[in-house]
């Protein structure tokens, strides 16, 4: 990752005007996304802030929106995105991408960026002219709203209610690690939004298929030493492994909540705990970064690693193994559970 004055302590202004730097009139912008509130309601406000500073901006994400909340998101707010596959990323003179960085996901790979806009932890082996990455703030939104606001740009409704509801989403309605900049960026939304889209929005998180994942679940966890771990097969979405992590964490006196699936030919494993002590993050990279994609906060984590590099077949992958692969990094991360 490009270091300097990157990742200086810059103000609204100056990230604004060094990133506004970046496009002249006639650009195409591509903003890359991998497709959850954050980063869909961050693509949006890169948009509106080029609106009239270059020829046009189109919104690209190489994943499956199959979460329903996710899919109500973009019809009730009538959000445009394309299919990354759809796009030519080349055919592009500028390319950006917000709330991700070009490591995560191998999709991203062989995609050069101009702009890398994010709130994750940084993650090495990649460059780009223009990067701010705020690994403290809560959400990329909160970001996006101080370069709005440096450049004196009223959200529209849409905007402001999907900025509101990526804040909301991403803190944990403020029960993960926050920034002031997230609460001021929530309360000056808050009279912005509209407050029934996003109960609409809310509202619409599961089918009553992924109820059989549920099912599974409930089946197939197990406990040990504070740590509760469940793996449920094959999942026909990533997205439902995150609703059951979220669910299980919510169980007293567990600790940390270990979730995996198949996607694919993957192997995906979303990680929570309460992050006081902890770091769901570092648990990820130590377990899974040496065999795939892995990374996140303290209380929020996820990794997606190809079967072939586990050197075992998807069928034989069971909550037993999931245990046996995090035990010992577990032991060492939190001696007290």
């Amino acid at each position: 990752m490009k270091r300097g004055r990157s990742l200086s302590k810059r103000t609204a202004k100056e990230r604004l005007t060094e990133f506004l730097a970046l496009f002249e009139k006639d650009d195409e912008v591509l903003v890359i996304i991998n497709a959850d509130p954050d980063s869909i309601a961050s693509a949006l406000a890169v948009k509106r802030l080029l609106r009239y500073q270059v020829r046009g901006v189109t919104i690209a994400y190489p994943n499956e929106i199959r979460r329903l909340s996710n899919l109500a998101m973009l019809d009730l707010l009538k959000i445009q995105a394309e299919k990354l596959q759809n796009v030519k990323p080349a055919e592009f003179s500028k390319r950006v991408i917000v709330d991700s960085q070009p490591t995560h996901l191998p999709a991203f790979e062989g995609i050069g960026f101009d702009a890398v806009i994010d709130h994750h932890p940084a993650t090495k082996g990649w460059e780009a002219p223009y990067v701010d990455i705020r690994k403290d703030y809560g959400a990329t939104a909160s970001m996006m709203i101080e370069y709005l606001r440096a450049a004196q740009m009223k959200p529209s409704v849409a905007l402001a209610t999907a900025l509101y509801y990526a804040i909301k989403v991403d803190t944990g309605n403020f029960e993960k690690k926050t920034v002031p900049a997230d609460i001021i960026g929530f309360r000056y939304l808050y009279n912005i939004a509209n407050h029934n889209l996003v109960r609409k929005i809310e509202l619409s998180e599961l089918r009553r298929s992924e109820l059989n994942y549920f099912r599974t679940a409930f089946e197939s966890f197990k406990i040990s030493k504070r740590r509760l771990y469940v793996h449920v097969g094959r999942v026909y979405s990533p997205d439902v492994l995150v609703i059951i992590a979220d669910f299980f964490k919510r169980v007293h006196d567990i600790a940390w909540v270990l979730v995996s699936g198949v996607h694919g030919e993957r192997l995906v494993v979303i990680i929570r705990c309460d992050g006081y002590k902890k770091n769901a993050g570092t648990l990820a990279t130590r377990v899974f970064g040496k065999l795939g994609a892995a990374g996140g906060h303290r209380q929020a984590a996820r990794a997606e690693v190809p079967f072939r590099n586990l050197e075992m077949d998807s069928s034989e992958f069971t909550t037993a193994t999931l245990m046996r692969l995090a035990r010992k990094h577990l032991r060492h991360l939190d001696p007290n559970n």
